[in-house]
């Protein structure tokens, strides 16, 4: 039990050091490595190539003012979709309402456009960014959002956050997407992701489902990208897709609207433009490690996210509760085993020792992949990995170092009377 606990120590202690950054210069492997999941092997090689999802289609704004959007949400409108999400913002980012500060609003007449294409339209969900205006809240508390203007949301059908969860400090910093929260409170307030909003609005009886399970956070189970010429992942398309000019020359199939969920958002300046703006990182990317170009935009990961609430496809993962007990059960079984190998096989030890970490690592990473492959179930053996890497090492420190210390330290601190010496005489007779 001690050199189980000794090792859940070095676990930590090493924890420690590494957030420190001092040996990141040296480290270009472990950077390179930092964001992946072994979990990233089974979406980019394992899975059946998914079927397209007829229900949502994604429309690419590329670079139209808001004169342009307004033209094509009316357009879209003509064919009778059930909603239009919009995945853009229409306000003064900066907070200052002047035509320097905010040029969108010197095009008057775009913006009257704009705001009399979602009021006649009447299935218009915009998004939010959930905000701290308070930088003292805790880390998962929210005080604000930002909103487009009222001219526009006065006229929407509803409003969900696009916030995503990644490790970014800044919206151009590298992304890498797997989960998101369903619901963030906002001054106590719920208030709804945007692939959450328009499955509720679409479907209430599949969206319930994501509230029954009641997690502060899901896996992103994705399934498939847009067009990609560039092959930045192994997905093929999932979901329908329609370019700018494309909307403007009503050059599509005038059942593609109908009925369906239009996500309309930035895909780059056309469709396969290489564009980074507003886009993420994903387990469907090609490289694993070292990744060089992000693969999805963040509509499409909104897109992935509402084919995952309608189809009720989710990803059960592991809780910290179960992750814990295992590592220490197996680290305890691990110590066990090299005691008796130390006891009985010393001279095979560390060849032994070695042997059956290196087995050990590989069969729980396989046994990993392979039930989040068939079963959709997300292992948590991060612990375990980390035991089962040191224990080796760390029962040698044990016996080496540690029981010798703590013998000697018994030793001294135990108190043996001496014994009293009594002297025969040589002559028995004698007193």
């Amino acid at each position: 039990m001690l050199a189980t606990i000794l090792v859940f120590v070095a676990m930590w202690a090493v924890v420690q050091i590494t957030r420190l950054n001092v040996f990141n210069a040296f480290d270009s492997i472990g950077q390179a490595l930092e964001d992946i999941d072994l979990t990233d092997y089974v979406f980019k090689e394992l899975r059946e190539e998914p079927k397209v999802d007829d229900r949502i289609v994604l429309v690419n704004i590329g670079n139209l003012d808001r004169r342009g959007i307004a033209e094509q949400i009316q357009i879209i409108s003509k064919y009778n979709p059930r909603l239009i999400g919009l995945d853009i913002f229409f306000d003064c980012k900066t907070g200052l309402r002047d035509t320097i500060n905010c040029p969108q609003l010197k095009d008057t007449f775009g913006n009257l456009m704009l705001s009399n294409a979602i009021r006649e339209a009447g299935n218009v969900v915009l998004v939010t960014k959930v905000l701290q205006a308070d930088t003292l809240l805790p880390e998962d508390k929210f005080d604000s959002l930002r909103r487009s203007d009222p001219d526009f949301r006065e006229f929407a059908l509803a409003e969900g956050f696009a916030n995503l969860d990644t490790e970014a400090a800044y919206q151009d910093d590298v992304k890498t997407c797997r989960e998101f929260h369903p619901v963030l409170d906002v001054n106590s307030n719920p208030h709804y992701a945007f692939g959450v909003q328009l499955a509720m609005l679409y479907d209430s009886t599949a969206a319930s489902k994501i509230f029954d399970r009641g997690n502060e956070t899901e896996v992103v189970n994705y399934r498939g990208n847009v067009v990609d010429f560039l092959g930045t992942t192994n997905y093929p398309q999932l979901f329908f897709t329609i370019d700018v000019d494309d909307v403007m020359t009503e050059n599509f199939d005038p059942a593609l609207f109908k009925d369906k969920i239009v996500i309309m958002g930035y895909l780059g300046a056309y469709l396969g433009d290489p564009s980074w703006s507003d886009k993420f990182y994903t387990p469907l990317n090609k490289k694993l490690a070292g990744k060089a170009n992000p693969d999805m935009f963040g509509a499409v990961v909104h897109a992935n996210i509402l084919a995952m609430i309608l189809n009720q496809d989710y990803v059960e993962e592991m809780e910290e509760w179960q992750e814990i007990p295992m590592a220490i059960i197996l680290c305890f079984l691990n110590v066990a085993l090299f005691a008796w190998i130390h006891t009985n096989l010393p001279d095979w030890y560390d060849g032994i020792t070695k042997l059956l970490q290196l087995l050990q690592l590989i069969l729980y990473s396989l046994i990993m992949v392979e039930i989040f492959y068939l079963f959709s179930y997300k292992l948590n053996i991060t612990l375990t990995l980390g035991a089962v890497a040191l224990v080796g090492d760390v029962y040698e420190i044990y016996v080496g170092v540690v029981k010798n210390v703590y013998r000697k330290i018994r030793d001294k601190l135990t108190f043996t009377p001496k014994e009293e010496t009594v002297l025969t005489p040589i002559n028995p007779e004698e007193p």
